[in-house]
């Protein structure tokens, strides 16, 4: 019996050094799937050992194919089902795949690294054909081989892990802060508790701060646990690193502290132009600054798609309103359903509870209907951010450096079916209870006119749906509410289990990804903090978005209908009836969630024949047990988790899952430097208030109103650090694995599942072809497609566009749905 190893080492190592690895120091057996008839335990087959033509392993394609033969394996050993792999070497060495050379040969896809079984609790690792089976179907030898794998994972919750370990475990979120450091650097956690409830990360076991024990210390960048298999490959980081100098060391970090101490701004808009035609040497403004740095580097950014077709389009109040349909974040607006609008807080604490828009102030732009009218004919809508900022607005404004309002934004639907926005409320809450809160309303001023008074209350808008858009549509909903789901997946499913191998595409990198960006994204005074207004309470403002969080919600027919975006109809495609048919984002995601709940249905149909295969399934049951009372355990017990206990139950779970995991995350993420990389059009923060009529900044405001529009949004540091930042979130790389792939072609054996994975391909291939029918008509009828920036609506475009000529990096495309939430 012969054994083919595909196996990669890391370092790359000449294959003499793999193959003296692998000879000496490494062992493999073969475990049969029938029991000894006299000892009732499994059959071993004796230790494997390599064969090499000439003394080394064969190169192919930057692997190592290595042959082992399995001397004296008994005749009547029958069928090999498991393989043993046990390391003594300190070394590591990824184990891609292992084919068996028997008369029908035995694939076993590997995909992991193999340490020092030190690093396993001195056992060998263990891994399983590509044939998935449900518990009840698992050869009587391979029972105890299935649960063993498992308990390793899970490891015993105590101490610090080894960077070399696998162990999957949870934490609540502790690790954000720096108070050793700096007491202003402590951060509250999140998690575990009803005030600022949080899913759960994966533990790292780390030392606790000195000055707060109830906290974990910081690690810096890449440092930090994740359980070995989840880390970034060698390739991946080396082109991550790659893009992160390319985004960042254009020279941008040798200015920002000094660009952060001097708070600097742009002057005019010209010199924002000049960061993407002449880069920042030519701006005026920064000159003298440059003089100091001894380098002579330039900095240049691509001009983002917001302005590529018309530097100013992005200024129109039909394009605001278009991009809360195909922008950055179209989870937001909903219709007007009530007039005036109302707040549930306490007016006492909050001010009014009912809106200061009158009908007065909008009926002007209703097209001769009343407010009523409008509202009945759901050409009404609104962007409505009050009750959830304005809990926070004085501390921010009191406590930070950035400013911002509770808004409500009213939008009307004209009869060219374009969405404009009509009206702005700001409001402040009283500085003490009992004192009188602000309030004022701004009205859009007419078509071709420039208000720029209309244009900085856009401006505060934009910069609070910013916020909200990177710590909750993003950050929350993707990144942080998928991880438990990973950590259950691994701890709870078998690898042999269908469904382990129906989710692990749509978790890689995500781990490692998440862990990175608490080094350095949503840490204390890390990027996040630094540019956006909230600033220091900016992930405490997540975790109250995630007390309303509900994982059936995240399925996008039934978020849709929550927000009265559409309607249950059964005579509709995909069973909902979209209030805006020129919805893009709606429109595309709501045809690639039907392709994945018909993947998910095909798939799931195979293994699960009857609603008791889903009740009898004890690994099934003990996943979805601990997703919902441990990884997300502040929402344990809510009637919105459902049972699990029917087929119907199980599909809807997967498709949610996957469809946050893939299309939910790439519409949220890969248009940010589109949007974003021009941060006047999507500011992430706002340092001044309005200026108030008869005042001395209102005197200020009108002699250069340009000038001051560029002093209370996003300073020089705050632009640069984002729009850096962006452009490396908005980056593809060329290991990605896109939805309908599998980067592995023997990831099963079945030929069942291999047939409907073909049929989801084609189904996203027919939706990619539909998305580019619809773009091509964005001039005619669908206003929304592309609007008066001309970006046309691509980021749920299944298959990944080549890059464009205006792009920096060949991987920012602004197409393409990867399988998981991989940057």
């Amino acid at each position: 019996m012969l054994i083919l190893c595909n196996a990669s080492s890391q370092p790359p190592a000449p294959s003499h050094m793999l193959s003296e690895l692998l000879g000496s120091r490494m062992k493999m057996s073969l475990v049969s799937c029938e029991l000894d008839p006299e000892t009732k335990e499994p059959k071993i087959s004796p230790y494997g050992y390599l064969s090499f033509s000439g003394g080394e392993a064969k190169d192919v394609g930057g692997d190592s194919w290595i042959t082992v033969k399995f001397p004296n394996v008994p005749k009547d050993f029958g069928k090999p089902g498991a393989l043993l792999v046990e390391s003594h070497h300190d070394n590591e060495f990824f184990l891609k795949a292992v084919t068996l050379e028997t008369a029908i040969p035995i694939h076993f896809a590997c995909q992991s690294w193999i340490t020092h079984c030190r690093h396993n609790s001195n056992r060998p690792r263990i891994f399983f054909p590509n044939q998935g089976l449900l518990p009840k179907d698992t050869p009587e030898a391979l029972v105890n081989l299935r649960s063993e794998d498992l308990s390793l994972i899970r490891g015993d919750g105590k101490g610090e892990r080894d960077r070399s370990e696998r162990i999957y475990d949870y934490d609540v979120y502790n690790d954000l802060g720096n108070p050793d450091n700096d007491k202003a650097l402590k951060r509250p956690t999140l998690g575990g508790s009803q005030t600022l409830p949080y899913p759960r990360r994966c533990r790292t076991g780390r030392n606790r701060n000195t000055s707060d024990s109830k906290t974990e210390k910081t690690v810096f960048f890449d440092d930090g646990y994740v359980p070995r298999d989840e880390r970034f490959s060698t390739s991946k980081m080396n082109l991550f690193m790659g893009s992160a100098v390319n985004a960042f060391g254009r020279e941008v970090l040798p200015y920002l502290n000094e660009l952060f101490d001097n708070d600097n701004h742009f002057d005019t808009f010209q010199d924002v132009y000049e960061l993407y035609q002449g880069g920042l040497r030519s701006v005026k403004t920064f000159q003298g600054l440059f003089e100091k740095q001894s380098n002579k580097a330039n900095i240049q950014f691509p001009p983002p798609a917001v302005v590529q077709g018309s530097k100013d389009a992005w200024a129109h109040d039909l394009e605001f309103g278009r991009q809360r349909l195909a922008g950055l974040n179209p989870f937001l607006i909903q219709p007007l359903t009530e007039f005036p609008m109302t707040s549930e807080l306490d007016p006492l604490e909050y001010g009014p509870s009912t809106s200061t828009i009158t009908s007065k102030d909008i009926e002007l732009y209703l097209e001769g209907l009343s407010v009523e009218e409008a509202i009945k004919q759901k050409r009404l809508f609104v962007l409505d951010f009050h009750d959830a900022v304005m809990p926070y607005v004085n501390k921010i404004n009191m406590g930070t450096n950035g400013r911002i309002y509770a808004s409500r934004t009213v939008l009307f639907l004209t009869r060219f079916n374009m969405l404009n926005t009509i009206a702005i409320e700001l409001s402040l809450p009283p500085p003490k209870k009992g004192l009188p809160a602000w309030n004022r309303v701004y009205k859009a001023p007419p078509p071709g006119i420039t208000n720029w008074e209309w244009r900085l209350a856009r401006a505060h808008v934009a910069a609070v749906d910013a916020g909200i858009h990177q710590l909750v549509s993003h950050w929350l909903r993707t990144h942080a509410c998928v991880e438990p789901f990973a950590i259950a997946t691994h701890r709870q499913l078998s690898t042999m289990h269908p469904l382990h191998v129906l989710l692990s595409p749509h978790f890689k990198d995500t781990m490692n990804i998440n862990a990175m960006a608490r080094s350095s994204l949503i840490n204390a005074n890390g990027i996040i903090e630094k540019s956006f207004s909230p600033g220091p309470y900016s992930l405490e403002i997540s975790s109250i978005f995630y007390k309303s969080w509900r994982f059936d919600e995240q399925a996008l027919p039934n978020d849709l209908i929550k927000r009265g975006m559409a309607v249950e109809d059964s005579t509709a495609k995909h069973g909902v009836k979209l209030l805006l048919d020129d919805y893009p984002f709606a429109k595309d995601g709501l045809d690639v969630w039907a392709a994945i709940k018909k993947w998910v249905m095909d798939y799931v149909g195979i293994y699960y024949k009857a609603d008791s295969d889903v009740q009898e399934d004890p690994e099934l049951q003990a996943w979805w047990k601990e997703v919902t009372e441990i990884g997300h355990g502040d929402h344990k017990g809510a009637p919105w988790w459902g049972h699990m206990k029917t087929i119907e139950e199980l599909v809807q779970a997967l498709s949610t899952l996957i469809w946050v995991a893939s299309a939910h995350h790439a519409a949220v993420n890969f248009g940010q430097y589109a949007y974003a990389g021009f941060f006047p059009n999507c500011p992430t923060a706002c340092v001044k208030l309005m200026p108030e009529p008869g005042s001395k900044e209102y005197e200020t405001f009108s002699k250069d109103p340009e000038a001051y529009f560029l002093q209370t949004v996003s300073s020089a540091a705050q632009a640069l650090t984002v729009i850096s930042t962006v452009e490396l979130l908005s980056t593809r790389f060329g290991e990605e694995e896109y939805l309908g792939q599998r980067s592995d072609p023997q990831w099963t054996s079945d030929p069942r599942a291999l047939d409907a994975l073909e049929r989801f391909a084609a189904a996203l291939s027919d939706i990619d072809a539909q998305v580019s029918d619809r773009n091509c008509n964005a001039a005619v009828s669908l206003f929304n497609r592309a609007g008066p920036a001309l970006v046309p609506y691509t980021l749920l475009s299944p298959n990944p566009a080549p890059a464009d000529s205006h792009t920096s990096d060949p991987g920012m495309t602004g197409s393409g749905i990867p399988n998981s939430i991989s940057i």
